[in-house]
């Protein structure tokens, strides 16, 4: 009876165990990256460029022989003396076996010589077929058939916490592989206006510059190009150009040797909750006009200084980050329509886009105001005085009051002494100051915790400031 009783439990205990999920094994889920390398390491290159010291050899300053495009370099070329001035090197990846490669313009820039070594221990003297600054693409050529090359991805497929993998050549260490995941997409930089970067945590250090990011399915998804860092090293952040982009870049310098990119010429910014509620938008989207440039075709469209662009092309501007990536890849010469955001109004304005040239829009230097004194601050935080005849001389202004102290939210904002006041924008209106009185009678009347956008000039840029009036 013990017996049968405890076979029971036993059948019991069995069954309940089968029942369990099965523990996963050690490392069943993390990707195989090993057969991902052995599959492309050999499409991707590492590159050194060089500039030549053209002043007579000296003991510190040897220089270096030159060689024509096309020459194949012996095995066990020897290294240029590393007392050699403006050598750089960098990675790159072949994206079509007649030898065509891609890698960053920073790597090749200005160079009088760049060398490709090949995976099988190659090299080549390449040719600079052409490079674009703005991001950072360059696209080489060397004289092989048959390569190795890559293949393309869609950038657009990626997901936060997806698994990433580059293989380049960092501080010089060769066909070195390393993995994380992607950290965030279309991620802006400063100064960086055309490039929705792949922000990932995959460890690059300097000269992984131009090597390749692939997907776990073996595909190229981006050029590593930039990292974050305090100390010049990894720490955790590093950004990639789709690759979308790339290879339409590559197509125009193959092309033509450079790329063109469209233009309406206006000099924007964000949108924050203060300046929304200023505006009378009901969320803190779209990029505000704070100014107009002469001529351009967003003058000649109608656009002006306040507007808040929310849609270009047919395609929303979350932020202001999106349009001059918008912009930027429509063909000069195209119309377009532009949902503009007026006077509490929504409206749509045709528009032909003109051509970015490199000097185009160029900031100009900031004019450095003379000093003003007076006394209390306002309701947003401000001291403001009637400038002399002087001061708008110097200032080239005809009116409006300058800030010379700022406390609590204008502290905290962009507002430095010597800023002009132009204009409040309050409930959706905007209320010109042509003088002191002006300023205050507005300022005075404002509800305790209204949202205030201040249009503010500084030397030949003018530019909108979201503040709250004090409660």
């Amino acid at each position: 009876m013990l017996s049968r009783a405890r076979a029971s439990c036993l059948l019991l205990l069995a069954t309940l165990l089968l029942a369990l999920p099965a523990w996963p094994a050690p490392g069943r889920d993390l990707p195989a990256f090993s057969t991902l390398v052995e599959r492309n390491r050999a499409a991707v290159v590492n590159i050194r460029s060089h500039r030549f010291d053209d002043s007579p050899a000296g003991p510190m300053r040897p220089r270096l022989p030159r060689r024509e495009y096309g020459d194949k370099l012996p095995p066990g070329h020897p290294e240029p003396d590393s007392e050699a001035p403006d050598r750089a090197q960098g990675s790159g990846f072949v994206i079509s076996p007649d030898g065509y490669i891609l890698t960053n313009a920073h790597v090749v820039v200005a160079a009088d010589e760049v060398v490709v070594r090949m995976y099988d221990r190659r090299e080549y003297r390449a040719q600079v077929v052409g490079l674009d600054r703005r991001t950072d693409i360059a696209l080489l050529k060397v004289p092989a058939e048959g390569l190795t090359s890559v293949r393309l991805g869609k950038p657009a497929a990626l997901k936060e916490g997806d698994w990433v993998l580059a293989i380049g050549s960092p501080f010089g260490f060769e066909q070195s592989v390393t993995a994380g995941i992607v950290s965030a997409k279309a991620r802006s930089l400063p100064y960086e206006n055309f490039v929705p970067f792949i922000q990932t945590d995959v460890a690059i250090n300097p000269g992984n510059s131009g090597g390749p990011l692939f997907n776990l399915e073996g595909e190229v998804v981006g050029i590593n190009s930039q990292i974050f860092s305090r100390t010049g090293g990894f720490m955790g952040l590093a950004f990639s150009i789709p690759i979308d982009m790339a290879m339409d870049v590559q197509a125009q310098l193959r092309e033509s040797g450079r790329v063109r990119r469209g233009r309406i010429g206006v000099v924007i910014q964000d949108v924050s909750p203060d300046i929304a509620g200023a505006f009378g938008l009901d969320s803190p989207n779209g990029a505000l006009v704070s100014s107009v440039l002469e001529g351009a075709p967003a003058e000649q469209a109608g656009i002006v200084q306040g507007d808040v662009i929310l849609a270009f092309g047919g395609q929303a501007v979350s932020s202001s980050a999106d349009l001059p990536r918008i912009v930027a890849a429509t063909e000069p010469g195209a119309s377009a329509k532009m949902s503009v955001w007026r006077e509490g109004k929504l409206q749509e304005l045709p528009i032909v886009v003109g051509e970015l040239r490199d000097d185009a829009d160029a900031p100009a230097h900031e004019a450095t105001p003379a000093r003003a004194v007076e006394d209390g601050h306002d309701r947003l935080g401000l001291v403001v005085v009637e400038p002399s005849l002087l001061q708008k001389r110097q200032m080239r202004i005809e009116q409006g009051v300058m800030i010379e102290r700022r406390r609590g939210g204008a502290a905290s904002a962009e507002l430095q002494y010597g800023d002009v006041v132009e204009a409040l924008v309050v409930e959706g209106r905007r209320l010109p100051v042509s003088h002191l009185e002006d300023y205050r009678s507005i300022v005075d009347g404002l509800q305790p915790g209204s949202p205030v956008s201040v249009l503010v000039r500084r030397g030949r840029h003018a530019s909108f400031v979201g503040l709250r009036a004090d409660r």
